[in-house]
Formats: structure tokens, C-alpha cells, sequence
């Protein structure tokens, strides 16, 4: 799976923020990283020097191989805490997709003997 990371430059004085941010996604989508074939991650500070709350965003989108993609975002009021955000909500919409079945892989049910 290709990791792609953008970001505008008042994101990027944080020190390893695309490195940090990409081992956060690729731990919690380990699962699905068969079925992905990229990740798109748009960081940025939506107000610019101006500050105030929750003005990050981080915006990732899901290539599902052979499918439409799928995108989220999270606003929070710093660039980890938003990507932890979106990383939440990409997660239940990718299980929503391919379905229940994935998530709990049990044994087929017997036959019930009468």
C-alpha cells in the first residue's frame, strides 16, 4: 500500500508529523492493507496564523483496489488529533464496506440435529 502525504507549510514545522502520522494509519488499517492500494493524506491549518480551536484538518482518502475511493475528515485543534480522528472514521466506513463478515471471521454454524 503507497502512502502520500500533503500538507500546507504552516503543518510542516512540526517535526515528523508525515512520518508520525503514517505509522498511526498503517497500524490501524493493518487489517485492510490487502484491499488498499493507496492513502491519501491532505493535512492543514485551516485559519493560518490566526489560531483557534480545532482549526487542523486531516483529510484522508482510501484507494480500494478496483473500487471508488473513500474519504474522511477530522478537525481537531492539532494535527495528530485530527488524523487519530479521521483514522477512526475511515476505519467503521472501510468495515461498513466490506462488510461484517471481515471483521469477525467465526466458523460456519452447524447443522442443528433434530
Amino acid at each position: 500500500m503507497q502512502f502520500q502525504f500533503n500538507s500546507d507549510s504552516s503543518v510542516m514545522g512540526t517535526e515528523n508529523v508525515a512520518e508520525r502520522i503514517e505509522a498511526q494509519l498503517r497500524e490501524r488499517l493493518a487489517r485492510f492493507e490487502d484491499r488498499l492500494s493507496r492513502l491519501e493524506v491532505h493535512v492543514r491549518d485551516e485559519n493560518g496564523p490566526k489560531g483557534g480551536g480545532d482549526d487542523k484538518a486531516c483529510m484522508i482518502e482510501a484507494r480500494i483496489k478496483g473500487e471508488k475511493p473513500i474519504g474522511v475528515t477530522g478537525h481537531a485543534g492539532d494535527v495528530d488529533s485530527a488524523a487519530r480522528i479521521a483514522a477512526n472514521t475511515l476505519v467503521q466506513r472501510l468495515e461498513r464496506h466490506f462488510g461484517k463478515g471481515d471483521r469477525h471471521k467465526h466458523d460456519p454454524s452447524p447443522d442443528k440435529v433434530i
